[in-house]
C-alpha cells in the first residue's frame, strides 16, 4: 500500500488553523468530508469516537506526528487526509513536543487488515527524520504531493 493511495488529494492541508488537538481533530474531519471521504450525516459521532480514543491514549506518537484513526461502518472506502500546522499543536505526545504533521486515517469497520497496512506505511514513512523535516519545509499543496509521491518510490534518504 503506498502513500498516494491512502492520503486523498483533496484532503491534504498545507496549514491548519487549529491551535489545539481537539479542533485540529474537528478541522481534520471536515476536511475529509469535503473531500468525499465521509458522509457529514457522521461527523460528530466520528469526532466523539476520535476524541475519546484520544482522551484515553495520545496519537501523537512523537516526533511531532499524530495519526488519529478511527474505523466506522458508514465509511466505503479507506481514506487518509494530511494537516500541517505551522506553529505545532499539543497533542499529549509522548515525547510532550508539539505535533507539526497530522494524519488522519478513516477506514471501513470491516477492513481491519486494510487499516493495518495502512497505518504500517504511515508509520513506516513518518518514522524517518527525512521525509518528516522535507514534510515540514513544503510550501505547499503540490510539494506535499510529490513529497508522498517520491516516497512511493523511495526518492528519499532513509535516515
Amino acid at each position: 500500500m503506498k502513500l498516494t493511495e491512502i492520503i486523498q488529494p483533496d484532503a491534504i492541508r498545507h496549514d491548519l488553523t487549529s491551535k489545539d488537538r481537539d479542533s485540529a481533530i474537528a478541522e481534520m474531519i471536515d476536511v475529509l468530508i469535503e473531500s468525499g471521504a465521509a458522509p457529514s450525516d457522521i461527523r460528530d459521532e466520528l469526532l466523539q469516537k476520535i476524541l475519546d480514543r484520544e482522551h484515553k491514549s495520545s496519537t501523537g506518537f512523537g516526533f511531532g506526528v499524530a495519526v488519529p484513526h478511527i474505523k466506522h461502518p458508514k465509511i466505503t472506502k479507506l481514506s487518509a487526509g494530511l494537516g500541517l500546522s505551522q506553529h505545532g499543536i499539543d497533542f499529549e505526545s509522548r515525547d510532550k513536543l508539539p505535533v507539526y504533521t497530522v494524519v488522519m486515517l478513516l477506514t471501513p469497520a470491516d477492513q481491519p487488515e486494510d487499516h493495518l497496512q495502512a497505518m504500517e506505511t504511515i508509520f513506516k514513512n513518518l518514522s524517518k527524520e527525512t521525509f518528516r523535516r522535507y514534510m515540514r519545509q513544503t510550501q505547499n499543496v503540490e510539494e506535499i504531493q510529490k513529497l508522498l509521491d517520491d516516497a512511493d518510490h523511495h526518492r528519499l534518504g532513509e535516515a
